[in-house]
């Protein structure tokens, strides 16, 4: 059984729906790569998604001494989180739901074999 190192950011403001996206084009690749795909894709969760990356990175060099050009991603996913509410005042004395959504990130990262 292998080492697999995980890091996790919560509550990050953004849809679940584009980490995903951005979470999918780095699954399976090496940690270097993964990060010089995700420093040039466009959305803006990308550079959520390359933070959890690199302290996934730091955590398996700092607590198991594995060094990052022999990690993989092995698992990154991209979950629901809550929704923060927010009302905006509209005409004739009505209130207008804002939804704020937050996603929890995850990356697994394991050496090779």
């Amino acid at each position: 059984m292998s080492i697999r190192v995980k890091a996790t950011a919560k509550y990050v403001r953004g849809s679940t729906r584009r980490a995903q996206l951005v979470v999918r084009a780095i699954k399976g690749k090496q940690v270097a790569d993964a990060a010089s795909i995700l420093r040039f894709l466009p959305p803006s969760s990308a550079r959520d998604v390359a933070s959890v990356l690199k302290s996934a990175t730091a955590n398996a060099e700092a607590n198991h001494g594995i060094p990052a050009d022999r990690l993989w991603v092995v698992d990154a996913s991209a979950d629901e989180g809550p929704t923060l509410k927010r009302f905006r005042p509209r005409a004739q004395g009505r209130a207008y739901a804002i939804k704020k959504q937050t996603c929890h990130i995850s990356i697994a990262v394991a050496p090779s074999a």
